[in-house]
């Protein structure tokens, strides 16, 4: 019998190699990540098929499991997790996605005051509203007053002639005097400066010289105008200013309880990748993470003189970079005309009942020069259209574009949509094509512009979200922060309530049911962004990303509705409260 099997030396050498092997085996074999069970006094999941539940397990950032604490407990205990009650007498929800946002404009403007007609609660501080010309004017005044850095001018965002009446170059000369002072339209796409500014800036008359967009006489820069001012506002976009405007951003994101967000314009103030790396640093230093999804815009390139081929190596480079809190989609912004807020939104027949014209931002040729570049590379199309004629170039758009380059599932999406009609509704349904809305028109502009500008049935039927519901057109309910608060609940209570800003009740035919405006701040939004299979909703394989709220959204009065206090977000299953 041999004795070679019973050598003590093989046998310590096969032992010590055995272990050796098991510990590297131990060592390439994944951690297994802590599972833990969420309990709450209602789940709403946004699942069909299971709307409701009280506990939720989450493991490595996604969701394990959705039940009771019982129907739970047997999972509980093979995975040796435990149970976190923290949430035990809130309502959880998917957390919220506002899915047309602009990271850099409250970067910006939150260095300075608000004063528009509307109420602002921001990290920086309460800004009541003023809807008077007198009012206007005295806060104006006493706002001015209290700015002390003589380094940059005075700047206000908000002003809107409806409400505060006009003002121009020459009154705020008289007002103010040799201090530089500027007006920042409640549009964003205006600026109005006196003497003392543009001489601060180094804007001279020469730089007005523009086809459209600038009146050198008023002192005032709009839309594509806005060129020749953008350049010249570069302490804006210093790492401090900026970096603090970010996180004024960042903040006003998680007190609104949104856990994923798109942007909508990057690169409008002319330096994207610049822009780019300064929202990065920003989110990934700032202590509660978000998802960050950036999209690049057209006007950014043709201002930099980009082809659409070009515009595409450039987006595609960008996109190298990406991370879990910040990445550029393949998404690419369009815009068709003005702005719903300056009255420079196309609209068809009978058009403005004043006589004056909006404007068209892109001509119609390079609309579709760019578009069939992006279509064709898998891309998914935004547009800005607010004006019912300029929702009748995009549904030509689309429609030249399927029929050349036939696409299914392409999702492209109008957005804002401020005025439109039943008509429309049913075609962007048989193109297949979405509406990002914006229901904070209805609710700000309603009143105002049914008198001079669209008459009162025009003005009743802004953002006409019944109609699209009625027509089948998958839509979602965007802020555009700041054309609205950055708040998921307040465009559910401007959807579904449907009131004017006096507290008038609006159309019955386009307001939505409670139930279909939180879709579409959940699994709509998550549907319209093309990621319906990540987030939206609460069920296993999906982000663990969750919002806490007080009570339940889906029973509250629709006053209290839009105040509901957000008590944290979930972001890949760490909590983090609301301070």
């Amino acid at each position: 019998m041999s004795r070679a099997f019973q050598s003590p030396c093989w046998t310590n050498l096969s032992l010590r190699s055995a272990l050796a092997a098991l510990v590297l085996l131990a060592l390439a074999m994944p951690v297994r990540a802590e599972l833990v069970v969420f309990t709450a006094q209602l789940i709403r999941t946004m699942e069909p098929a299971l709307p409701t539940a009280t506990a939720v397990a989450v493991e490595d950032g996604l969701i394990v499991a959705v039940g009771t604490e019982t129907s739970l407990q047997p999972l509980i205990a093979a995975r040796n997790g435990r149970v976190d009650r923290q949430f035990a007498d809130d309502v959880l929800l998917p957390g919220f996605i506002d899915p047309h946002v602009h990271p850099s404009l409250p970067a910006v403007l939150t260095q300075f005051p608000f004063l528009a007609p509307d109420d602002w609660s921001l990290p920086t501080g309460e800004f009541p509203g003023e809807t008077t010309p007198e009012g206007y004017r005295s806060r104006l005044i006493d706002l001015v007053a209290e700015h002390t850095d003589t380094n940059v001018p005075f700047i206000a965002w908000g002003y809107h002639p409806l409400w505060h009446g006009e003002i121009w170059r020459e009154d705020l000369n008289a007002w103010f005097g040799d201090q530089p002072v500027m007006l920042w339209h409640r549009s964003f796409h205006e600026l109005i400066g006196n003497d003392a500014a543009w001489a601060m800036l180094g804007v001279t008359e020469a730089d007005a010289q523009m086809e459209e967009g600038t009146d050198w006489a008023r002192g005032h820069f709009y839309e594509n105008g806005l060129k020749a001012v953008v350049p010249k506002l570069g302490f804006l976009f210093t790492p401090e200013r900026f970096g603090r405007g970010m996180f004024n951003f960042l903040a006003m994101l998680h007190q609104a309880g949104v856990t994923t967000a798109l942007d909508m314009g990057t690169g409008i103030y002319g330096n994207p990748a610049g822009e780019i790396a300064g929202v990065r640093a920003a989110a990934n230093a700032y202590p509660v993470p978000v998802r960050l999804i950036l999209t690049p815009i057209i006007v950014d390139f043709l201002t930099r003189g980009k082809s659409p081929e070009e515009a595409l190596a450039e987006i595609l480079a960008w996109q190298s970079d990406n991370d879990d809190r910040v990445m550029v989609g393949n998404h690419f912004k369009l815009m068709i005309d003005g702005a719903i807020f300056s009255g420079l939104a196309q609209m068809g027949p009978p058009g403005y009942l004043d006589g004056h014209e909006g404007v068209w931002m892109v001509p119609e040729p390079v609309l579709r020069a760019y578009s069939e570049v992006f279509w064709r590379a898998g891309f998914q199309l935004h547009a800005h259209a607010n004006g019912d004629a300029a929702v009748d170039r995009f549904l030509r758009l689309i429609a030249g574009l399927q029929q050349d380059f036939p696409r299914p599932d392409h999702r492209s999406t109008i957005e804002h949509l401020a005025y439109s009609t039943e008509q429309q509704s049913a075609q962007l349904a048989k193109l297949g094509a979405q509406a990002s809305v914006n229901p904070y028109y209805h609710y700000i502009l309603s009143e105002a512009y049914s008198e001079d500008w669209l008459g009162p049935d025009r003005a009743a039927q802004m953002t006409r979200l019944g109609s699209l519901e009625r027509n089948g057109v998958p839509l979602t309910l965007h802020s555009d922060a700041p054309m609205a608060p950055l708040s998921p609940l307040t465009l559910v209570w401007a959807a579904s309530e449907r009131e004017t800003i006096s507290g008038r009740e609006g159309l019955e035919t386009e307001r939505i049911s409670r139930a279909s405006a939180l879709e579409a701040v959940t699994s709509g939004a998550a549907a319209i962004m093309g990621r319906e299979n990540e987030i939206g909703s609460i069920r296993a394989g999906k982000r663990a990303d969750f919002v806490a709220l007080e009570t339940d959204p889906m029973t509250v009065s629709g006053d209290r509705l839009r105040h509901l206090k957000v008590k944290a977000t979930v972001f890949a299953g760490a909590p983090y409260p609301v301070r």
